[in-house]
């Protein structure tokens, strides 16, 4: 089997620090590549992958802002749709830009929806329906009217994270900083408590940090770390007392719930989107519904066993269970496409 992989080129595939869809697309890839799939990776040129590596766009245009995004994001999937007859596969997580590509070839096209930026964006998807599969990443995260030939939750590398049986004292926010992830909600929760937390993350919405987070760091009680790369976020998360994710929309998925898990550290999460789909509330996090339970659950976070948060991404997410379904939904839409043409 041969798949084309077309990641992203915001960011390098894995990403040096921020890029979620970048991580999801080498964690994927490098395990479909252990496990003796032929894959060929579209991606910047400065990515790291096992895979066969083709690239035209040299750097990730958040950064090289000399590189115009809407030029190189063309040039970028047009290559792997000119090369379509190449694969037996196209496994696109790119958005929905690719899929007005795929009225032009012969080769199936799978596309991992990774959330919706907006309801603009859907005619696409529905142009489309029928014709590509999609596959969603959280039943929470299903659009009406659209046609899904699976959910496959994210996996994680689990060895990268360090399970620690013992937390330190601090929450944690790790994540974009943006009102949608609820990064001034976290501070909040943090003086209802008394505890310190440290803020983690690049920050997405500047207006936003310099309104509602800036003006709260104090070098004490309320920190800021910055962006971090895998060895600070394993040390970060494994070592916070809770991690707060008081999100202010219907998050899709949510690795950094996960990734917290599978260092022991319990989840504070807020009730919408994927949240109920990771997180059994009172076994391995909370699952709350504004500020003030967020901070009553701060105080039951010793009930929480951590080697239980622990077993439940050793039991549903790990990117090799991933990458098996992945590989089970290939295998499914290629009987498709020998039906169709048989």
């Amino acid at each position: 089997m041969k798949v084309a992989m077309l990641s992203p080129i915001a960011w390098r595939t894995p990403p040096h620090h921020y890029g979620p869809w970048e991580r999801f697309v080498s964690l994927l890839t490098e395990a479909l590549v252990e496990a003796g799939v032929d894959v060929t990776l579209f991606a910047t040129a400065d990515s790291e992958t096992r895979a066969r590596l083709h690239a035209v766009c040299e750097r990730p245009y958040e950064e090289d802002k000399s590189i115009d995004p809407k030029v190189w994001e063309c040039l970028h999937i047009c290559e792997v749709f000119e090369r379509a007859g190449d694969f037996d596969l196209i496994h696109n997580s790119f958005d929905f830009l690719p899929l007005t590509y795929s009225g032009l070839v012969r080769t199936p096209v799978l596309t991992t929806i990774h959330g919706f930026s907006s309801p603009k964006i859907l005619p696409v998807y529905r142009k489309y329906n029928g014709r590509v599969f999609y596959v969603s990443i959280s039943d929470a995260d299903r659009a009406e009217g659209l046609n899904y030939i699976a959910t496959i939750h994210h996996g994680i590398d689990i060895e990268n994270f360090t399970f620690r049986g013992e937390g330190g004292d601090y929450l944690l926010f790790f994540g974009r900083i943006h009102h949608d992830k609820g990064a001034k909600e976290a501070v909040e929760i943090a003086k209802h408590t008394g505890r310190r937390l440290v803020i983690a993350g690049v920050v997405q919405d500047r207006e936003y940090f310099e309104r509602e987070v800036e003006p709260h760091i104090d070098g004490g009680q309320i920190s800021y770390v910055g962006s971090a790369g895998p060895r600070q976020r394993d040390e970060l998360l494994g070592n916070a007392y809770a991690l707060l994710h008081p999100i202010n929309f219907n998050e899709p998925f949510g690795l950094s719930v996960i990734e917290s898990m599978a260092c022991g550290t319990p989840v504070i999460a807020v009730n919408r989107g994927s949240m109920p789909e990771l997180i059994t509330h009172g076994a391995d996090g909370f699952l709350v519904s504004n500020v003030e339970e967020a901070a009553a659950a701060v105080g039951k976070i010793p009930a929480i066993d951590r080697a239980r948060c622990r077993k439940t991404v050793e039991e549903r997410f790990t990117v090799e269970g991933m990458a098996d379904r992945y590989f089970e939904v290939y295998e499914r839409i290629l009987e498709k496409k020998q039906d169709k043409y048989a």
